[in-house]
Formats: C-alpha cells, sequence, structure tokens
C-alpha cells in the first residue's frame, strides 16, 4: 500500500452505501491513508455510516453530486478545486451507478436510456469536468498511476462479451451489461486520449459482491474484496493504462 503516501487527493462517486462507502471506509483506514478522500453522493443528508466514517477520520469530506446532473457535477468541480488547490486531483473513481433488472421480454427503449446515461454518459461527463483538476496533479509527478493522476471506471465482469452464454445469470440484466461494456469504450478512449498527460485510466472489476445492487446471492463480502481492491489500485502503473482488470488484478477479455 506504499503508495497511498504519495496519493494525496481520491474522489470517489456514489459512497452512501455499497462498493463506494467499503473503498471510502477501507482508504480511511489504510497506513499510510491518503490525506484527502472526497466521499460524493446524491443526498449526503441521508448517508448516516458515510458520516460516521466522516467523524472517526479527519480525512474525508463529503460533498453531494449527482453524476446525471451537468449542473451538480459544475459544482461539485468548483469546490474541489478549492478544497485541493494548485495541486490538483490525484485520483477519480467513477463508481456510482444502478442496476436495473430486464430480460429481453421486459426490456424497454426507456429503461436502456435511462441505466446507459447513468452508467456510462455521467462517467464519461464526469471525467472529462475534472480534467483540469487531474491534469494539475500529473503536473506534479512522474510516472503512472494513482500517485499522479488516475480514472478508475467500476466496471463488471459481465460487461465481457466474450462470457456471455446462454445461461448466463447476466442475461437478465440487459441495460445494466450493455451499458457497462460502452463504459470499457469509455475508459479505453480515455486511456488512449490522456496518455500524454500522464493520466491512467482502468476499468475494474470489483468482483460480484453483497450488496443492495449485487443481492444475497453474490459469493464475496466487501470487507473481503476491499483491501485486494486498493492493493491492484496501488501497485497500477503505466502498463495496466487501457486496462480491464478485477479485483485480484487478473486481466479480463473486452
Amino acid at each position: 500500500m506504499a503508495q497511498h503516501s504519495q496519493c494525496r487527493s481520491v474522489l470517489i462517486t456514489g459512497t452512501n452505501r455499497g462498493i463506494g462507502l467499503g473503498l471510502v471506509r477501507g482508504l480511511a483506514a489504510a497506513s499510510p491513508s491518503p490525506e484527502l478522500i472526497i466521499a460524493t453522493c446524491r443526498y449526503p443528508d441521508k448517508a448516516q455510516e458515510l458520516h460516521q466514517l466522516c467523524k472517526q477520520y479527519r480525512n474525508i469530506k463529503i460533498l453531494r453530486l449527482d453524476v446525471v446532473s451537468e449542473n451538480s457535477i459544475n459544482e461539485v468541480v468548483k469546490e474541489v478545486e478549492g478544497i485541493v488547490g494548485p495541486q490538483g486531483l490525484n485520483c477519480l473513481i467513477n463508481n456510482a451507478g444502478i442496476n436495473v433488472l430486464a430480460s429481453l421480454d421486459e426490456v424497454t427503449a426507456e429503461t436502456m436510456l435511462t441505466v446507459y446515461k447513468t452508467n456510462t454518459v455521467a462517467q464519461l461527463m464526469v471525467s472529462k469536468a475534472f480534467l483540469p483538476l487531474l491534469r494539475k496533479a500529473a503536473q506534479q509527478s512522474t510516472g503512472m498511476g494513482c500517485h499522479r493522476a488516475a480514472i478508475i471506471n467500476m466496471s463488471s465482469r459481465s460487461a465481457c462479451m466474450q462470457f456471455v452464454d446462454v445461461n448466463d445469470l447476466a442475461l437478465g440484466v440487459y441495460p445494466y451489461r450493455i451499458a457497462k461494456t460502452a463504459l470499457n469504450m469509455v475508459t479505453r478512449c480515455l486511456a488512449a486520449d490522456l496518455k500524454s498527460d500522464g493520466i491512467l485510466c482502468i476499468s475494474l472489476h470489483p468482483g460480484w459482491i453483497q450488496t443492495d445492487m449485487g443481492g444475497k446471492k453474490a459469493p464475496l463480502k466487501i470487507q473481503d474484496t476491499i483491501p485486494s481492491i486498493l492493493s491492484v489500485l496501488a501497485q497500477l502503473g503505466e502498463k495496466d493504462n487501457g486496462s480491464f482488470l478485477d479485483w485480484q488484478g487478473k486481466t479480463l477479455p473486452w
């Protein structure tokens, strides 16, 4: 976890529950911990567990962010700019997302567009909005990784086109898996576009975890996977730019 000491600031979206909350908790408890952990969510007032962590750890800052609202994105970028100053933002973790169960018989155009807007378009727009702050951070250091400047897009193994099978449970979530597949292309495009700026970008499958979104049938628990995720993030380097990794650092097919 050595590089966490070099990663001054991390911003995570969707931190009121599940993986986002787990990442905030894991980063805050890490030794060393980032100097600044910016936890964002749509309704901070309702995020009780997040506020408990904020009382426990001084390096957590909670901000309101609705990732599908352009005004909300612009407002939070201004807030973060005032907080991080000339050192910029080191790491952006695009974690916020939704899942709507919809098989081929159930799926509608409206559902597809809603999930696509939240799980793909929002990640691109949030990343684009924070680029000036990521570029500032990239100018402070060398190499590639979260210690310098990085965008981490939370994807899913269900987005892998090679893993589609007639017996696949994920066939019941057409909107989610298609939006995540599109997110993987966002990752590839950003990785190529921002390489010259020294900004690393990857897609990360955090595992099928028991959360409100993952459900009770999921084989993994947050407390079991968060340390592995943080270890993967800490070890990212130039060789990983544009890659699709799981929570154990294994490369997944597109």
